[in-house]
């Protein structure tokens, strides 16, 4: 396939790293990604653009759960986009919403004034709102460029009927970059049912951390995850993706 993108969404140096060796086109860096991805720091962003030089794409979530947001919240991503787009950020994952399930088109507008110059991806928020084609067109006018989206399932594969309905009604004016399940073994079925080019993915295996010295009856956060687990991109899952959409013939 020509002109595909492979995005690996990324929370620490060390999973940028494989990211890259293992040919993803740019990064989508964030924090927390066990818990669906929060705002990076700007220390890791500065030592990624600085080590790697890989596009990144920054993930501004100032909380978990849902995306409607107060305007203590909405002015704390303001801020962050003009923080990341002055370090050189290539772009920002942003989406607000409002009670209804409508893109707040308001804070949108806001957003993407802050964010003038810079590619825009509207993120998962596209996922929980109410009319996906209506959003969809909402996007087109705020002159948008990526919706990222799983077609608004747990599984980008249970969504492959709405992604085609996506890709379709995009027109080419946004792209629908996949995301939620896709590795390898599903790229194939995904661009046969959708005609997409775009993928999104974490490529992550778990490892076990180096800790030694182990205290388990104390929780740092979540109490059924284990504290001594590791989630890391892993460069061979990005180059295995690669592989299978450089084969896809259009």
């Amino acid at each position: 396939m020509k002109n595909y993108i492979l995005e690996c969404c990324v929370d620490s140096f060390e999973s940028a790293m494989e990211a890259q060796k293992g040919g993803a086109d740019r990064i989508e860096l964030c924090s927390a990604l066990v818990i669906g991805g929060l705002s990076p720091s700007p220390s890791l962003f500065k030592r990624i653009k600085k080590e790697l030089g890989i596009r990144t794409h920054v993930l501004l979530r100032p909380r978990f759960g849902d995306f409607c947001y107060t305007e203590h919240e909405h002015e704390i991503i303001k801020e962050e986009i003009k923080i990341f787009r002055d370090l050189g950020a290539d772009g920002v994952v942003i989406g607000s919403l409002k009670p209804d399930g409508s893109l707040d088109m308001v804070q949108m507008r806001e957003l993407m004034q802050e964010a003038k110059g810079m590619s825009v991806t509207l993120h998962r928020a596209f996922d929980m709102c109410k009319d996906p084609f209506f959003t969809l067109e909402q996007a087109k006018e705020l002159g948008i460029n990526t919706i990222l989206t799983s077609g608004q399932k747990n599984h980008c594969i249970d969504g492959s009927e709405l992604l085609a309905r996506l890709v379709e009604k995009a027109k080419g004016q946004v792209d629908i970059l996949i995301g939620a399940g896709v590795d390898a073994a599903v790229i194939e079925k995904l661009y046969e049912k959708t005609k997409s080019t775009c993928y999104h993915m974490s490529g992550k295996i778990t490892l076990d951390s180096r800790m030694e010295y182990r205290k388990e009856d104390v929780s740092m956060g979540v109490a059924s995850m284990d504290e001594y687990e590791i989630w890391r991109t892993s460069a061979e899952k990005i180059a295995q993706a690669k592989a299978v959409l450089e084969n896809i013939e259009i």
